[in-house]
């Protein structure tokens, strides 16, 4: 499980979390069910992650027999990420969720 347990960001990091939310968005607009997006965004994250996984084994029996260690890993990780989310729209609810509207400047 060495290429999982690699946690490494580097400076494009947020970039492409901005890219990803960005096409996520554009489904929404276009009138997705945002739940019908999330479904396929959280998928296709699971299905990424599980090529991630089984690209560090040589042989699937090994890849097998650490199952569970790679869905521990995966599942912590996906819930530091969502809890570190979850207080950032707690403690900034109002802003993110009730923008001011903007004013026009058209007369």
């Amino acid at each position: 499980m060495s290429k999982t347990e690699e946690k490494k960001t580097d400076e494009q990091f947020y970039a492409r979390v901005d890219t990803h939310i960005a096409i996520a968005n554009g489904y929404v607009k276009s009138k997705v069910e945002p739940t019908f997006e999330s479904n396929s965004f959280m998928f296709a994250a699971s299905r990424f992650n599980t090529w991630l996984a089984a690209s560090g084994y040589a042989k699937v029996e090994d890849f097998a027999n650490e199952k569970e260690k790679i869905l521990d890993f995966f599942l912590n990780q996906y819930k530091l990420m969502l809890d570190e989310n979850l207080d950032d729209y707690i403690k900034n609810f109002d802003k993110y969720m009730n923008p001011p509207k903007e004013t026009s400047t058209k007369e």
